[in-house]
């Protein structure tokens, strides 16, 4: 798709000079940023109706007659819904609407939303628009100023994409609409308006640099708490993921079965995986309802939860075979509520380390402002994750928002208070500690400096060693080695004993080689000490009591 903005872009001015704010005379010129906005948003919605489009066409052949729409017109008016559907946009049927969309499908609107921004930022050169970096040290007044600009340079980005986004798409639920399904056209405008907005100030966030340099973009507070929350809420879907594959791993058996009666052919087949594919963040969703206690329903008066089982008629789709069966719940399964409070655990720990409160009572108050928020997403996402499926028992389908939003709030608010709490008194006091450690190098710096000053008139040692207290106070370096005593070890006793001998008698003839004798070293004299010039230190007389 950026192929073709491209070319757009490197397209002649007499093509485009045409449009409001493009001047023909300079070819380095570049468009306003409404005008960029503006194709971007017109390619994207090209590119995938036309994606959208094969895949039904490719649906329309392998199914029955009539199934997807009376010929070739029928098939761009299906294509057109699910576009509005990957939106998360109703349709009003007869006796109902339908609600209950994949968020699966959302992934391809939001690819190309976002490589259009990409692209739209860089036609419009935002780049140079945005504030120059600030030097080290700067005032604080200006650096928050330089934070607004940015801001507001990125809502506007995302505000030139999402506008003309909105109008072209209500325009598409104006065609696609039939005798049967009816796109509720403010829905229709809210959502592509919503998703064209996050995903143009996400694309244009990005240039200013990395997604770390990003979050500087909000205040402190702001984005310690927008960075536990994300935390908390990856946590619990990541674990709404492992709870779903699990279900599928021990009720294989049964969504076989349903996949069999089903006999959807090889391209049905194909299709059907496809449709389950999408549907799986929504049943990541309903795992992490589950898992935070509310839980979820399949039909009116039908409830899926921790604390039971109570299932009617389901569908027949193959992931749904992953339900357990109605009744009691085994007692173990109460545990995965501990879930939700480690997510808002570790989710403290975030908001403390990157905003440490100066004071004690602050800290646990925006941990648990950040569990608030996290439930408020985790309504948020029940809410898209759910829907009703025409009239009747389906009317009801999927977890309840405010149920979601409360238990996460309490759960996730709790933990993450006492974790922030906790985290913030510790990090407190090491900033504590460390004042002194720095204020003492000096005093340790000025006392070495006296010490060797001294040494050098007389006033002191030179290297004062510390006489050796207790032995039990004494280390390996201050004690000293115990002598081994090997075989050819010579006494000095008997070294002095042979002098003395050998100066007071006379010196006998030395035998020959014959008779020759080794001196006796053994024979040792322990009164002599030679006049007082043999002094015996007895190693050991400082740990005598």
């Amino acid at each position: 798709m950026t192929a073709i903005l491209d070319q757009l872009r490197t397209a002649p001015r007499s093509v485009l000079g045409k449009l409001p704010g493009v001047s023909g005379d300079d070819d380095e010129t570049r468009r306003p940023l409404p005008v960029s906005g503006m194709l971007a948003a017109a390619c994207t919605l090209g590119v995938g109706l036309a994606a959208l489009t094969t895949l039904t066409l490719v649906g329309w052949i392998a199914a029955p007659r009539g199934a997807l729409g009376a010929g070739l017109p029928g098939v761009f008016r299906t294509a057109a819904q699910l576009w509005l559907a990957a939106h998360h946009a109703g349709f009003a049927i007869p006796g109902g609407r339908v609600g209950l969309l994949p968020l699966g499908l959302t992934i391809l609107p939001a690819m190309l939303l976002y490589r259009a921004g990409r692209w739209m930022a860089r036609d419009a050169d935002l780049r140079l628009r945005l504030p120059a970096r600030l030097p080290k040290n700067s005032p604080r007044e200006q650096a928050r100023a330089r934070r607004r600009a940015q801001l507001v340079l990125v809502a506007q980005a995302g505000v030139s994409l999402a506008a003309p986004y909105a109008l072209l798409a209500g325009l598409i639920a104006l065609v696609a609409s039939n005798e049967i399904t009816q796109p509720f056209l403010g829905e229709v405008l809210l959502s592509h308006f919503v998703l064209a907005f996050l995903a143009g100030a996400l694309a244009t966030a990005r240039m200013i640099g990395p997604w770390r340099v990003m979050l500087r973009l909000l205040p402190e507070r702001v984005r310690a708490m927008t960075v536990g929350t994300a935390v908390a809420t990856a946590l619990l879907l990541v674990a709404g993921l492992a709870l779903v594959l699990v279900a599928v791993v021990l009720n294989f058996g049964q969504v076989k079965q349903l996949s069999d009666v089903l006999s959807p052919g090889f391209v049905g087949g194909v299709l059907l995986a496809l449709l389950q594919l999408l549907y799986l963040p929504n049943a990541v969703i309903w795992a992490s309802s589950y898992i935070s206690g509310p839980g979820f329903a399949i039909g009116a008066d039908t409830l899926v939860a921790p604390t039971g089982v109570q299932l009617g008629t389901v569908p027949s789709l193959p992931l749904l075979g992953a339900l357990p069966e109605s009744g009691p719940v085994p007692a173990w399964m109460m545990a995965v509520i501990a879930l939700p409070f480690a997510a808002g655990a570790v989710a403290g720990v975030f908001v403390a380390r990157i905003s440490p409160s100066p004071s004690y009572e602050a800290a646990p108050l925006w941990g648990f402002l950040t569990g608030v928020s996290a439930g408020v997403v985790a309504g948020v996402l029940a809410a898209l994750s759910g829907g009703p499926i025409g009239g009747g028992r389906l009317a009801t389908v999927g977890p309840s928002p405010w149920e979601v939003a409360l238990s996460v709030a309490l759960e996730v608010g709790v933990a993450s208070g006492i974790s922030a709490g906790v985290t913030n008194l510790l990090l407190l006091s090491k900033r504590a500690r460390t004042p002194l450690d720095k204020a003492a190098v000096p005093v340790r710096k000025a006392g070495a400096a006296i010490a060797k000053a001294a040494s050098k008139v007389g006033l002191a040692e030179a290297d004062p060693r510390p006489l050796p207290g207790h032995w039990m106070d004494a280390t390996e370096a201050d004690t000293q080695e115990i002598p081994v005593i090997r075989d050819d070890w010579q006494d000095e006793h008997a070294t002095a004993e042979a002098e003395t001998l050998a100066q007071a008698r006379p010196r006998l003839p030395e035998p020959g080689p014959e008779g020759s004798r080794p001196v006796r070293k053994d024979i040792v004299d322990e009164f002599d000490d030679r006049g007082g010039h043999v002094i015996y230190v007895d190693p050991y007389a400082w740990d005598r009591d």
